[in-house]
């Protein structure tokens, strides 16, 4: 899994990150709309990630749920930590589902009113559209995904997730 998050040999300039994340305002619940899947979320459907400030722990616990293979299908649930690494700008967090193993996790893009954010990683091999909606305006995807492709990301690789509105 690792090499999932790695970074990149490649000669490209850093993955670009949102100047400022207000924290309290990005905890809650987003809808996946598309991503560059991990192993994990082949064929997930409905999928969301809640993100809870734990105070006493000084972290966000993420908790990520989809409907394997189908709308209805075997729900899935894989809790995880985060921790915001670049306290500056709070945009760049260390994600760990499994210890000691953690990896970047990198806002790109945050919409002015957090109802939009865009996730990558250095090695650009995932992205995550999320909105605070199942679904999203196809003005607004599709603008992101020039931005996504302007950060040399593959496009061609991105999947829209099913989800039940």
């Amino acid at each position: 899994m690792a090499s999932l998050f790695s970074c990149s040999t490649k000669d490209l300039p850093p993955v670009k990150t949102a100047d400022k994340v207000d924290i309290q305002r990005f905890m809650g619940k987003w809808y996946v709309i598309a991503n560059i899947p991990t192993f994990i979320e082949k064929d997930a459907h409905n999928a969301t990630e809640t993100y809870t400030w734990n105070e006493k722990e000084n972290r966000i616990d993420v908790d990520f749920r989809f409907n394997k293979d189908k709308s209805d299908g075997e729900e899935k649930s894989y809790p995880q930590k985060a921790f915001i690494f670049n306290e500056k700008t709070k945009s760049e967090w260390r994600i760990q589902l499994v210890w000691p193993l953690k990896f970047a996790y990198l806002i790109m893009d945050v919409a002015p009113d957090y109802s939009y954010t865009v996730i990558g990683v250095p090695n650009r091999g995932h992205v995550w559209i999320m909105a605070r909606t199942p679904t999203m305006q196809t003005e607004t995807y599709d603008k992101i995904v020039d931005g996504i492709k302007k950060q040399h990301f593959d496009v061609k690789e991105l999947q829209k997730v099913p989800q039940k509105n």
